[in-house]
């Protein structure tokens, strides 16, 4: 990437963030490899608890990402992988944006600073798991200097991608 990256601010998600989530994940292109639709505004409700749990425990969540007048874009962060299958016990670094915003340097941007947290909050190495179509996802993955470690097939039988950083 040969632009400087924008300015972002990163927050713990509030209440309120499950519904900017919900809203902007209504676009069906954002929701592409996510199922193809935003979850029911519950889904997002108790992922934002979760997260505020998972900030004040680890030091790190899925933060909400606001852009430049203050509203929600999406989210950019780390958990740790919360399904069965997949890399359990290791931490995962994600994103999803409202499409208005893509291909502006927000998502990398937003990356680089989560990975700045998780190295300071102790975490020693991230995964991301991306569908193998995600084309976007996978250019993020190599500008933050990922390598692809695995690839699998998901319980519906999509490929994927494991990417590893060790931090």
């Amino acid at each position: 990437m040969n632009r400087a990256l924008p300015d972002v601010r990163l927050r713990v998600p509030t209440d309120e963030d499950a519904v900017a989530w919900h809203r902007v994940f209504a676009d069906p292109d954002v929701m592409e490899f996510h199922g193809g639709r935003a979850a029911e505004l519950s889904v997002y409700e108790e992922l934002t608890a979760r997260q505020r749990r998972h900030d004040a425990e680890l030091g790190f969540c899925l933060w909400t990402v606001l852009d430049e007048s203050g509203a929600a874009m999406g989210f950019t962060g780390a958990q740790p992988w919360p399904r069965e299958w997949g890399p359990k016990g290791e931490i995962e670094i994600g994103w999803r944006l409202g499409r208005e915003h893509w291909g502006k340097g927000y998502v990398t941007a937003a990356a680089l600073a989560t990975l700045e947290r998780v190295r300071a909050a102790g975490v020693s190495g991230v995964v991301a798991m991306v569908d193998a179509r995600n084309t976007r996802s996978i250019a993020v993955t190599q500008r933050l200097g990922m390598s692809l470690a695995e690839v699998f097939t998901t319980p519906d039988g999509r490929e994927g991608h494991c990417y590893r950083l060790t931090l």
